[in-house]
């Protein structure tokens, strides 16, 4: 007689909110999309929320965002390893280069779920409730910044 396990997979529905961001390199936030519920796509965020940005402008942006091509901008994106192929010195380079800057963004994101109202689970439904309290966390990330920096004297 053969013995079988048997397992059981409980899957456990997140409450998934999800925004876009700009940040500028001292890691002040510029620019916050509208909140999303569930699953989202970076892309698709930029597709409704469309954005007029300044020529010339250079964007500093992350493989969730290939295809995004706004007009009179400079996209900049890490290259992806080719299938069976490894990268040159100058594409490793240069992703290094992009990297150096995306990092400052990822701080600032850091930054911004401190605070811990938007970094876990939300279940307020409250009509624009979830998006006010990113707006209000991103303010206070700036704020912080403010004092770091002693732009603002108290």
């Amino acid at each position: 007689m053969k013995n079988y396990s048997v397992s059981a997979i409980a899957v456990k529905k997140k409450h998934c909110l999800k925004n876009n961001l700009i940040s500028s390199l001292d890691k002040r936030i510029l620019w916050l999309s509208k909140t999303y519920y569930g699953s989202v796509h970076d892309k698709k965020i930029c597709d409704l929320q469309p954005l007029k940005l300044p020529l010339g402008i250079f964007i500093y942006q992350d493989t969730g965002f290939t295809g995004h091509n706004p007009e009179g901008a400079t996209v900049l994106m890490p290259t992806k390893k080719p299938k069976g192929r490894e990268l040159t010195k100058e594409q490793k380079q240069q992703n290094k280069e992009i990297s150096s800057v995306r990092i400052g963004v990822e701080h600032a994101i850091g930054g911004v779920k401190k605070y811990r109202i938007v970094k876990e689970t939300f279940k307020c439904r409250k009509f624009d409730f979830q998006h006010k309290v990113m707006l209000i966390a991103c303010g206070l990330h700036n704020f912080t910044i403010s004092l770091k920096t002693n732009a603002i004297a108290i």
